[in-house]
């Protein structure tokens, strides 16, 4: 067991640099580390999903369980928000947060993708790739791996220090993500391998598939493969680690809250144990996925995800011990030792960006240094003269509340193709509020997530011409503009925004924001956007850790989209919805 090997192998991530020779090595039964037997036990905790602040109460938690290895993903998109931008302060911090892990006693496993899929948009890839129309994504495509050549002379020369034979926690990194479910270009792993390789990065390559692809996800030359998920039936001298065995699945709008009960989950470890396999736990502490950072599906149908990362993960989404934790700890002790409100009506606010002839996508609008609009909404602005139908061609990207002379009159969605314009005497002016929900993160379709109006939308057939068009994408530049505010009238417009105050005693604790009177929108605390709500659930309310609060007065801004009933509550426990067990 490993209890065996904890008593032999004394290494730790903190050891002095000088006398590790041999790092994480791999044959058909087992793991070794500096030739000694070594078992992963590993649960991933991303730094992005959680406030830097809990960073070592996460941490701790998750070593006090009996976890010895962390694995954590690294988002291009976030690092990267634009060409020549990249951010590794603060809260994406990844030096910080790896030595953390350290200091603690935690190995790492490092998986720096360029593709993570994570249940990111776009699966962690920046969306101003989508500007280049011949892009193909996760390919030897010149225009990609350019851009994957510029993001790595970046992060890898922060990480190659950090590695094992260094003296550093790094263990083992994974190369890209379980591509064999993708597969476009047999070139494009190797490269991906030679990119991190000529970076400096020595210690074990790794990749990680489901059974059925493992083949056409691997790649030749000393990279370990393993499985994402556990199966029942395993083959022998199959791959060492199950390297991402899910504590359950993430939510998507519309549908309910998942769950895996926490007898099944100990029951399929006790298991992978027992074969004397190594495991990695996804999620071990799910975070959450703040502002629009949250992927989308694709497959049967467009799906997006909530905010809430919780995961049903043995730390709730707020770190809180659940029934998993307990139970996996004891398993694997075994193997180891708000005030009055202002308003401001959405047509007030927004200016023009562009005025185009045809409809431009989110990425190709002229905003944010030329990198396009990433997140958040845009306004399709026209004059219409006529009533008649109005046909979306499936050409809004994601929904579209549609307003005739600033009235609602329809929405455009996925399966809502049509609706009826009113007739009218004059030139009137035809608005479509378009939101993006959240770029597809996996699967075959990742070269086609351009959000916006991707396309032509008709009105008695005949296609709309000369576009205003606004750029409405959330972030703090964009709320930091809105003055003067207005009194609340009695019965506001819509959409629009809503901004109250909070006061907070002392030092503010993790609280949980429910907006049980309202349809569907954003909340913003202290400029920091905590993601969206939508009332068809299945999450009900967002996670606000403690330290986002300030001690005294705090803006709250709401911004809504159809209704509200004025009241923001702020609760002390979770609500993420009607709960379904994972078929």
């Amino acid at each position: 067991s490993s209890l065996i090997v904890s008593q032999l192998n004394s290494l730790s991530p903190m050891r002095p640099r000088m006398s590790r020779t041999v790092g994480l090595s791999a044959n058909s039964s087992q793991f070794t580390l500096e030739r000694l037997p070594f078992r992963i036990l590993g649960g991933s905790i991303h730094y992005f999903r959680v406030p830097r602040a809990y960073w070592r109460d996460r941490l701790m938690k998750m070593k006090s369980c009996g976890i010895n290895t962390l694995t954590t993903y690294v988002p291009w998109s976030l690092h990267q928000p634009e060409r020549g931008v990249f951010n590794f302060h603060t809260q994406l911090d990844l030096e910080a947060y790896l030595n953390l892990a350290a200091e603690l006693g935690l190995w790492v496993i490092l998986r720096p993708g360029p593709y993570i899929s994570a249940e990111l948009d776009l699966g962690g890839l920046p969306s101003w790739l989508l500007r280049d129309r011949s892009m193909k994504l996760r390919t030897t495509h010149r225009g990609f791996t350019e851009a994957v050549n510029i993001f790595f002379d970046k992060l890898i020369p922060k990480v190659v220090p950090l590695q094992f034979k260094k003296g550093g926690p790094i263990i083992a990194v994974q190369v890209e993500n379980e591509y064999g479910s993708f597969a476009k270009d047999q070139s494009y792993m190797i490269f991906i391998k030679e990119a991190l390789q000529s970076r400096g990065i020595s210690e074990l390559l790794l990749t990680s598939d489901n059974h059925n692809t493992l083949k056409s996800g691997g790649v030749d030359g000393g990279v370990v493969s393993t499985v994402w998920a556990f199966s029942a039936v395993f083959q022998p001298n199959s791959p060492t680690m199950v390297m991402d065995y899910w504590t359950s699945l993430y939510d998507v709008w519309g549908d309910l809250h998942h769950v895996l009960p926490p007898e099944d989950m100990i029951s399929t470890v006790r298991e992978i144990l027992r074969r004397g396999m190594s495991v990695n736990l996804y999620m071990f502490h799910g975070g959450t996925s703040f502002g629009f950072m949250s992927g989308a599906l694709s497959n049967p149908t467009y799906m997006a995800l909530v905010p809430s990362h919780d995961f049903d993960a043995p730390l709730s989404e707020a770190g809180d011990y659940t029934p998993k934790y307990h139970l996996l700890r004891d398993l694997l002790s075994r193997y180891t030792l708000l005030k009055g409100y202002v308003h401001l009506c959405l047509f007030i606010i927004i200016q023009c960006f562009l005025f185009n002839f045809k409809p431009v996508t989110m990425e190709h609008l002229p905003v944010n240094n030329k990198n396009g609009q990433s997140y958040g909404y845009t306004m399709y602005e026209t004059s219409i003269s006529s009533g008649g139908l109005l046909k979306s061609g499936d050409n809004v990207r994601d929904r579209a509340l549609v307003f005739l002379d600033k009235a609602f009159i329809g929405l455009f969605k996925r399966n809502s193709l049509e609706l009826a314009v009113p007739d009218g005497q004059g030139r009137r002016t035809l608005s479509l509020l378009v939101e993006n929900c959240g770029r597809v993160h996996q699967g075959r379709d990742l070269n086609k997530q351009h959000k916006g109006l991707i396309g032509d939308i008709l009105l008695n057939n005949a296609p709309l011409r000369d576009f205003t068009i606004y750029s409405l994408d959330m972030k703090p530049s964009f709320i930091d503009r809105f003055a003067p505010w207005k009194t609340l009238p009695e019965n506001p417009g819509f959409p629009a925004f809503f901004m109250g105050r909070l006061f907070a005693y002392g030092y503010p604790s993790d609280t949980f924001v429910r907006l049980p009177g309202w349809e569907k929108g954003v909340v913003f605390i202290n400029g920091l956007n905590l993601g969206r709500y939508w009332s068809i659930g299945p999450q009900q309310a967002l996670y606000l850790p403690g330290p986002f609060l300030n001690s005294g007065i705090n803006q709250v801004i709401v911004f809504e989209e159809q209704e509200g009933d004025y009241k923001v509550h702020f609760e002390d426990m979770p609500d993420l919805g009607m709960a379904a067990d994972i078929q």
